[in-house]
């Protein structure tokens, strides 16, 4: 199963499409936040695809919660935008509560930098941001294999 992983897509809508366009094999959508009404609009014009979403800290309103913990393929996805956790500041708080959630993979946000990294069983892919020039999306594979994370520029 492939999980395409966005976040920050701060509007930008045409990118958001034409990454969902670029990875036909994706099943799940999962938006990491900063996005939530191009999500929402993305989710209507993909019905076949499975959304996920979570709020950003530029989300104002949002009812979507923070945090989601999510079940896919037989591993657990920790799902948050990463604000809450300090994640410009690096990585343990949410690394903590990824590891407490019993995940075996964390998907976070709002650094705009993307980031894959492997720690003590527990995989970090934080996709960037696909909003303006040099964005990029992340995607993950979940297979009888294992598990392999990517990072992909926008095209």
């Amino acid at each position: 199963m492939r999980v395409l992983v966005v976040s920050d897509t701060h509007h930008d809508r045409a990118a958001l499409d034409r990454a969902i366009v670029q990875q036909p094999s994706a099943e799940v959508v999962v938006h990491l936040g900063d996005g939530e009404q191009e999500a929402l609009e993305a989710q209507r014009a993909f019905p076949e695809k499975q959304f996920y979403m979570v709020r950003g800290n530029c989300d104002w309103g949002s009812r979507l919660p923070a945090h989601r913990l999510l079940t896919l393929a037989g591993k657990k996805l920790l799902l948050t935008h990463g604000y809450a956790e300090n994640v410009k500041y690096g990585l343990s708080e949410a690394v903590r509560l990824a590891q407490e959630r019993g995940a075996d993979i964390l998907l976070f946000g709002h650094t705009h930098e993307a980031l894959m990294d492997y720690e003590n069983g527990l995989y970090i892919l934080n996709p960037g941001s696909l909003h303006g020039w040099g964005g990029t999306y992340g995607f993950v594979d979940l297979t009888e294999a294992g598990i392999a994370t990517n990072i992909v520029p926008i095209r």
